[in-house]
């Protein structure tokens, strides 16, 4: 894809569009040190505006003149000089020290050292190396006098133009590249037309960029920015507003996490003091009762019980107290996974034991939907469309989410349209609705869902199938504070004889966490059946095993072609089904392989293509294990033909030829034609598709002999 090109003015005319938005939609809450910044930049020279604006969008605070080579600017060095007067820009001070070296090259470190008068550095080390030799061992004054720091210059304070940013994008952003990403086609942005303004308040305006500016500095996640944090944590701002909170609240947990890493207990008590959350009260609970300090640990966790914060927060504080202070010996989330329902669940599914457990009930006549937290987020987004993303809830055309579930004013805004949606939920009439939003809004991109989620049979049988009353607690929660609710919902929602429940899916080792927990809890509060579900992996004879050959063109899955597939399902050491048919590959079959498989460009010419016959091969897999002679070959090449049709294929696997290997070692070749004739099996018309399918189905099952027979003898140690 060619990238357009950007105009000579683009930044300039894109920096003067978001101050232009920023004063007309937000001028209650910006402050005289502001208007004054807008009034400076606004009486410069348009040399010096483009100047500023190339500035503010490379990467760093310290600059070499030299570099100014900029189309749109014609004068860089008076640009230059109205921006010193104004107070853009500024010589270097110490306080610049680590950023002028990261702009200087590595013989220039090398050079300044030597002319220093130090001896001990080396000219193979890397520039990190070096620089972290100055920042210790050598003082800003040298660096500047050797480097030649007269020669740079730095950006004056960006405080001001990074809050006017932050108004505009609602994160803390020191440059335009948004723009940028928006104009080349790289980022995706909002086509509504009414924005509001994402503050309104301007205490609250400044104290959630003052927190947020932290989080920001701590991405760098140096100590020393930690430590500048500390004041900024202890005596910010007041925060006027949930947001600011949760920001600070923020703040407050990732620096205490810091400290405590290095084992400053008691400023990490100080900082988790200063947060308000269910994470901070959590640290500081465990770190108090750590460093003996037990009749505070146990006052704070009184009063979490008493008054919790979040159902998090009480599920933690009552089984943290249970176990520390009223003898309990196991937790609630070890107690709550030992109760769990253990389902035998074949071997070959350890990578993804949601997968394995949906066959397993499929098995059992469970419609099993893969659901997690996206069924939860769907079935919000769509019921609550017109309030979310038709109400100018969007504060810029860089917005998906609307601030309102951020800062937990959702349920205030639209108290009245959401009683009227969650009375049809609890009323089953909720279905019209949704269907009515994805009729009209298909595609339309949102910051709560995406759309390849949507799965409407999903939304109905749990429209349908769960508690009418109980599915309307739930989303009211989700109303209230959309941030505690995104996450932690079960992997699988099941559908037996119409009733919905919902399987959170565990495999050996998995733990359980808080936010799952409080999911659980939650869902059966409401009348919501939700259990563990807990995979015990063994061989499983009931099991369908598809036994699959195929025939190419060649052997490259980017350039060749399939063009045969025989299959063979194996369940119980049986076959029970068998599906075969050539394949039209669009192209001419090599002699070299006409020979070898002995089908011909005419007996494919008039064969279907992959595409007619997709459908049915997918259904013949079903939940089967996708199993074949050197798989990776069979398995690649059906998958390639899949994503052509932008179409997923995704099934454990299992090889004949590395599971032979393994049970029945000392063969000197593992070949398929070999290894049918070291065990007697029969195998006709070799290197065509359904014949050789056939013969690896035997193959399998000798395995399967062995695993089965090793299953059981795990059985009888465990008894």
């Amino acid at each position: 894809m060619t990238l357009p090109v950007l105009p000579p003015y683009y930044y300039h005319d894109h920096f003067t569009e978001m101050l232009s938005f920023v004063c007309e939609t937000y001028g209650p809450v910006l402050t005289d040190e502001h208007r004054a910044f807008v009034a400076r930049f606004s009486s410069l020279s348009k040399d010096a505006q483009c100047l500023f604006i190339r500035m503010v969008n490379r990467n760093g605070t310290v600059f070499n003149p030299s570099t100014f080579k900029y189309t749109e600017i014609a004068d860089p060095v008076g640009a230059l000089g109205e921006l010193g007067i104004a107070g853009y820009v500024r010589g270097l001070i110490e306080q610049d020290y680590a950023a002028f070296m990261a702009c200087l090259a590595k013989p220039v470190l090398f050079d300044g050292a030597k002319a220093a008068g130090v001896s001990d550095v080396r000219a193979s080390w890397p520039k990190g190396k070096l620089t972290e030799y100055w920042l210790a061992n050598l003082s800003f004054g040298t660096a500047f006098q050797r480097c030649g720091g007269e020669a740079f210059i730095a950006l004056g304070d960006t405080e001001p133009l990074e809050f006017l940013l932050y108004l505009y994008f609602g994160k803390t952003e020191n440059n335009l590249k948004n723009f940028a990403l928006r104009d080349l086609g790289i980022l995706r942005t909002n086509d509504q037309a009414d924005f509001s303004a994402r503050f309104a308040d301007a205490d609250e305006a400044r104290a959630c960029f003052h927190y947020a500016r932290l989080l920001r500095h701590f991405e760098t996640k140096s100590d020393e920015a930690y430590r500048n944090s500390v004041a900024g944590v202890l005596g910010g701002p007041v925060c006027p507003t949930d947001y600011a909170s949760d920001l600070r609240n923020r703040a407050a947990h990732r620096a205490g996490l810091h400290f405590e890493k290095k084992g400053e207990a008691a400023l990490a008590v100080q900082l988790y003091r200063a947060g308000s959350s269910a994470e901070c009260h959590e640290r500081l609970a465990r770190l108090l009762y750590a460093e003996g300090d037990k009749d505070a640990a146990e006052e704070l966790l009184r009063r979490m019980i008493d008054d919790p914060a979040s159902d998090d927060e009480f599920v933690f504080a009552s089984d943290f107290y249970a176990r520390k202070f009223d003898g309990r010996r196991t937790g609630l989330c070890t107690e709550l996974l030992r109760a769990g329902r253990t389902l035998r669940v074949d071997d070959t599914w350890r990578g993804n034991p949601e997968a394995g457990l949906a066959s397993v009930l499929r098995r059992q006549g469970v419609e099993v939907f893969h659901a997690e937290n996206t069924l939860w987020h769907c079935l919000f987004g769509l019921l609550f469309w017109d309030e979310l993303f038709e109400s100018g809830q969007l504060h810029s055309g860089f917005d998906w989410m609307p601030h309102c579930l951020k800062d937990r004013t959702f349920a205030q805004l639209f108290a009245g349209q959401i009683e009227t949606r969650l009375a049809a939920v609890a009323s089953q009439a909720a279905l019209p609705q949704i269907l009515r939003i994805v009729a009209a809004k298909w595609g339309k991109p949102n910051g709560v869902f995406a759309w390849d989620h949507v799965d409407i049979d999903a939304l109905r049988a749990l429209l349908a199938g769960a508690r009418a009353t109980g599915l309307a607690t739930i989303l009211r929660l989700m109303c209230e504070d959309y941030r505690a609710m995104r996450d932690g919902f079960p992997d699988l929602m099941l559908v037996a004889s119409g009733a919905v429940s919902f399987m959170e899916v565990k495999a050996e080792g998995d733990v359980i966490r808080r936010n799952q927990l409080t999911r659980l809890r939650q869902l059966g509060n409401a009348g919501i059946p939700a259990e563990i579900g807990r995979a015990d992996f063994r061989f499983d004879p009931d099991q369908d095993y598809v036994v699959v050959d195929i025939e190419t063109t060649g052997g490259w899955t980017g350039g060749d072609r399939i063009t045969e597939i025989g299959a063979v399902r194996i369940r119980n050491h049986q076959v029970v089904a068998e599906w075969h048919s050539l394949i039209n590959p669009q192209r001419s079959i090599p002699a070299k392989i006409v020979a070898l498989t002995g089908i011909t460009n005419e007996m494919v010419r008039d064969a279907p293509l992959f595409a007619d016959v997709a459908d049915s091969f997918m259904q013949f897999m079903g939940d089967g294990v996708f199993v074949a002679h050197n798989v990776n070959f069979d398995y690649g090449f059906i998958a390639a033909e899949y994503g052509r049709l932008e179409r997923r294929f995704r099934f454990p696997k299992l090889c004949t030829c590395a599971a032979m290997r393994r049970h029945y070692p000392g063969h000197k070749s593992y070949g398929l034609g070999k290894l049918t004739r070291a065990f007697n099996i029969e195998l006709k018309n070799h290197h065509r598709a359904l014949s050789d399918a056939r013969a690896a189905a035997h193959l399998l099952n000798l395995i399967n002999a062995k695993r089965d027979e090793a299953g059981s003898r795990s059985e009888e140690i465990a008894a």
